[in-house]
């Protein structure tokens, strides 16, 4: 997960001079990006253009983070600077939307005046009629301007996804939110409290909404939940006589979903984030197998390579249970490659558990790593605990398990150089026009010298060399003469 910033981009399709505009600024998860999509298509479904530019946009939404204080106060941050020009036009309208919204929520308005909606993880799709609504008030002389304010953060709520009608301008790729919130209780995580229990979304649903893609272009899709792998978990099990599906009990699981997905013409790619070693089954694994859409990738958190630091995370498995899931994904599909997130300075950790995270992460040999410093979150069972490990030694755990990650990545890719993958390009350098970058089926970063007009295929690669991080390659001479 990261806290990058990301804004609407311009409207290819104006719908005139005089309408509306809309900025929307995201932070956070790849889910964020995909709800901010489905805002501003509700927005161009009510006549709106969007913007990049806050200056000219007559709305702005932030789509907010809550995973960490740093993404909180970095989106305070951008809201404050919209203060001046909230005063220089009164007329626009400002609100929040996602996780920290849903967990400040009138709090909000408290800190940043100028703010006039917050919309929770299940309410923006009321969005436009919220704006509306904010717009009537204002009319209303005698109203104040805390009552001119809107707040909906009722998490019971089911989100639909209905697209007709809307134009997609993403590109080639595009994110598929399988279902939401979550089912656990990992001591640390926010998500729980902002994003509310699980809803899966049925598979014709996902269907209709792959097609949608497939048919504006789109070719790469990547699937997302909380815990993906868990999708289907909330489903009712099936009665005697019922068509039974390849989840738990009978329940239509992740591996059904794929197969659908499998059979949507005009996507080429499948991906996934992220997963939970406790719903890595051998169904999900034949379904990869099966289907050849699907990358041979997998991020599937360990977080931490100590059972005593993952039992206070409560993260429901121990590294022997871990390793018998891994095992039986790779017994299946022994081409797999695995991802990790790892949380250094977790309430308790000593040095003899970090070490135990550096074996695990070189024993599974992790081909990416994301490595985050412990940061407790108000309203975690974890922030009960205490937060005794000093900054000074998550800063150095960070660095030496980012060490052991550099080495066990280029350790594992050295041992593809030479070799030929099957490579899905996606964009030409930014910083070199002859360069074309993509991945491969294993999740592989490979940049070769070849022309855009590959952008969006699939073809085969040499890897000549790599870093940690990636591959640099070069096409077959039968690729570069078509």
């Amino acid at each position: 997960m990261t806290i990058t910033r990301h804004t609407s981009e311009p409207e290819t399709s104006p719908s005139g001079a005089d309408s509306p505009r809309l900025c929307v600024v995201t932070f956070g998860c790849q889910m964020n990006k995909y709800d901010s999509s489905l805002v501003e298509g509700r927005f161009r479904k009510q006549g709106y253009d969007t913007t990049s530019d806050m200056e000219e946009a007559d709305v702005v939404i932030f789509n907010t983070c809550s995973v960490r204080d740093h993404a909180e106060e970095r989106t305070w941050s951008w809201v404050g600077e919209l203060k001046e020009l909230k005063q220089r036009r009164p007329e626009m309208v400002i609100g929040l939307m996602g996780c920290m919204a849903q967990r400040v929520e009138k709090e909000a308005f408290k800190r940043a005046a100028h703010i006039d909606l917050v919309a929770g993880t299940r309410q923006f799709q009321h969005l436009p009629r919220m704006v509306e609504e904010v717009r009537v008030r204002r009319a209303d002389a005698s109203l104040s301007r805390k009552d001119e304010r809107v707040a909906f953060t009722d998490m019971a709520a089911e989100v639909p996804v209905d697209r007709t009608g809307e134009i997609w301008t993403g590109g080639i790729q595009a994110f598929l939110a399988v279902m939401r919130g979550c089912a656990l209780s990992c001591t640390y995580c926010v998500v729980p409290l902002t994003r509310g229990g699980v809803q899966s979304r049925s598979i014709a649903e996902l269907v209709q909404e792959a097609r949608w893609h497939a048919d504006q272009g789109v070719k790469v899709l990547t699937l997302l939940g909380q815990t993906v792998n868990s999708y289907g978990e909330d489903f009712p099990v099936p009665l005697d006589g019922e068509v039974r599906g390849s989840g738990r009990q009978g329940r239509e699981g992740l591996g059904n979903l794929l197969r659908a997905l499998q059979e949507v013409p005009g996507i080429e790619r499948i991906r996934m984030i992220t997963l939970h070693p406790s719903y890595a089954t051998r169904a999900l694994a034949e379904a990869m197998r099966d289907c050849d859409k699907v990358d041979h990738f997998l991020p599937l958190p360990a977080q931490a390579g100590s059972d005593s630091v993952l039992k206070r995370m409560k993260r429901g498995y121990n590294l022997d249970l871990y390793r018998k899931r891994a095992d039986t994904l790779r017994d299946v599909l022994p081409d797999l490659e695995l991802g990790s997130d790892w949380i250094v300075g977790f309430s308790g950790e000593t040095d003899e558990d970090f070490e135990g995270s550096q074996r695990f992460l070189e024993e599974q040999q992790f081909i990416v790593n994301y490595i985050f410093k412990y940061d407790e979150r108000p309203g975690t069972k974890a922030s009960g605990l205490p937060d005794d490990v000093p900054m000074a030694i998550k800063k150095e755990r960070h660095q030496l398990l980012m060490a052991t990650s550099e080495r066990v990545q280029r350790a594992r890719f050295e041992q593809r150089c030479g070799q030929t993958e099957r490579v899905f390009f996606e964009a030409v350098s930014p910083r070199d026009p002859k360069i074309i970058q993509g991945r491969s089926v294993h999740g592989l970063s490979v940049s070769v010298a070849g022309t855009k007009d590959l952008i969006g295929c699939t073809v085969p690669v040499i890897l000549d060399e790599c870093t940690a991080y990636g591959f640099s390659g070069r096409l077959p001479l039968e690729t570069k003469s078509k």
